[in-house]
């Protein structure tokens, strides 16, 4: 018989629910404290459940859970209530396998961040735990009295192959910053340390920085057990750039480790940091730019990155290609007008590949990437738009698969990543575009991948 040939990219709508008719709304940094894409995680799948966060009209913190498929959420409303409208401030979800603890950290700009945590067991049987406030712990300026850092930006939870849950944050300021760790092993937090630099000098074409910092797409553990991180480069200076009204990111650099984000290594396989020692990821390192961009064509920090069945890293990076011209000088305008997103990946053979995706960005805002089961790559675009690639084609026939119409989102989208894998279903959170700061709809909504 023959074999049946492997489905190439698709998404089916299934359905929509709301978290909060009224979500709190302002406009800040292009984005909405809801739907920044870089909150590891807003949106995540666990044993059956489907767990969210964000923030009422009330400016309260609510985390709500749903059984896969349902059509309602279970509510539970924290005492923490978001300081200030800055939409950096997102709510990032982890789970402790070891323990079946769900974790949160939320409302933090370069200061003091809040957290809390519910009782040991709340992921492992949801059925049987009361979905109320008293499961979850008292709201504490620390973890579990670990301090890490006053200056504290960009948390993303990662879960180890153990069981362990990792902490990834910003110790700094945008332009002066350093990339750390921290881990909890079930019963305590422990700093692992710092392991990017913000020092050393960077020239570009039009002047020089001694200072940056190290924007994440990520921070993922593949199927092998290997940590991969893609990152761009911000300098403190605007010297480097053509025109004051861009942005000074660089280059898409990649660095990986194999022991649990205690050393780090280049694409070539070269040791380029310790974590926690004063050898740490530097823009003056060889071997990390996979994808080498001059600071004159707005590239976007934090946009995504995924890994494949094999444990191969793949990202998406957005800019303004040079046939728009050499040099943008607004950012937001001209990522808008002529922006394009680039799937990056690096294939069987070890070599780095690029391709276009033609799909407009119209938005000055940050695109994700999932892959399903069989390898397919999806990049949700701002707007909830869709655009997919099949692995059979070497991720070059890109095409538009849902074009976001209905649901009226504003920018940027929360991805569930763990449920791409759990069933085969795309799952993202969006916020109803408002206006001032005028409340509007959160929602969820659910497409299923290839079978």
């Amino acid at each position: 018989m023959a074999q049946a040939a492997t489905p190439g990219p698709s998404v089916t709508r299934t359905g929509t629910t709301t978290l909060d008719s009224q979500a709190i709304y302002f406009v800040s940094y292009d984005g909405l404290v809801n739907n920044n894409s870089f909150q590891k995680n807003g949106l995540l799948t666990y044993k059956g459940h489907q767990y969210a966060a964000w923030y009422t009209s009330t400016r309260n913190a609510v985390v709500a859970r749903r059984k896969l498929g349902a059509s309602t959420w279970s509510t539970v409303t924290l005492s923490h209530q978001l300081k200030s409208d800055d939409s950096h401030n997102v709510i990032s979800l982890g789970v402790s396998k070891i323990d079946g603890r769900l974790h949160l950290t939320m409302d933090s700009h370069s200061d003091g961040y809040f957290y809390v945590k519910s009782v040991a067991g709340l992921m492992d049987d949801p059925a049987t735990t009361a979905w109320t406030a008293s499961v979850f712990g008292a709201i504490q300026t620390s973890l579990d009295g670990l301090a890490l850092t006053s200056q504290f930006t960009y948390p993303q939870f990662v879960s180890t192959p153990e069981g362990k849950l990792q902490l990834s944050y910003r110790v700094g300021i945008s332009g002066n910053g350093r990339n750390a760790l921290a881990e909890y092993d079930g019963s305590s937090w422990k700093a692992l340390g710092e392991w990017s630099s913000s020092t050393g000098t960077y020239t570009s074409s039009h002047g020089s920085s001694t200072a940056r910092n190290m924007y994440l797409h990520g921070i993922d553990y593949d199927v092998n057990g290997r940590l991969h991180a893609f990152f761009t480069w911000r300098e403190q200076n605007a010297a480097v750039m053509c025109s004051s009204g861009g942005i000074t990111n660089h280059d898409t650099g990649y660095v990986y480790s194999t022991d649990r984000g205690r050393s780090w290594r280049n694409d070539a396989g070269a040791l380029v940091a310790t974590t926690g020692t004063s050898d740490t990821v530097a823009v003056t390192d060889a071997g990390l730019v996979v994808d080498p961009l001059n600071p004159d064509h707005s590239l976007m920090n934090q946009e995504s990155q995924f890994t494949d069945s094999a444990g191969l890293p793949h990202a998406i990076i957005s800019y303004v290609p040079g046939r728009f011209g050499q040099c943008t000088t607004d950012y937001v305008a001209d990522r808008t007008a002529n922006g394009r997103a680039f799937h990056v990946r690096k294939n069987s053979s070890g070599t780095w590949q690029k391709t276009e995706i033609p799909v407009p960005l119209n938005s000055s805002q940050r695109t994700k990437l999932v892959l399903d089961k069989y390898d397919n790559a999806y990049a949700v675009y701002p707007y909830g738009r869709i655009a997919g690639a099949s692995k059979s084609s070497g991720y070059t026939d890109w095409t538009l698969l849902y074009d976001g119409s209905g649901l009226n989102a504003f920018g940027e989208v929360v991805i569930d990543e763990m449920r791409v894998k759990t069933d085969n279903t795309l799952s993202f959170m969006y916020q109803e575009k408002s206006s001032g700061t005028t409340p509007s709809a959160l929602h969820v909504v659910d497409f299923t991948l290839p079978a």
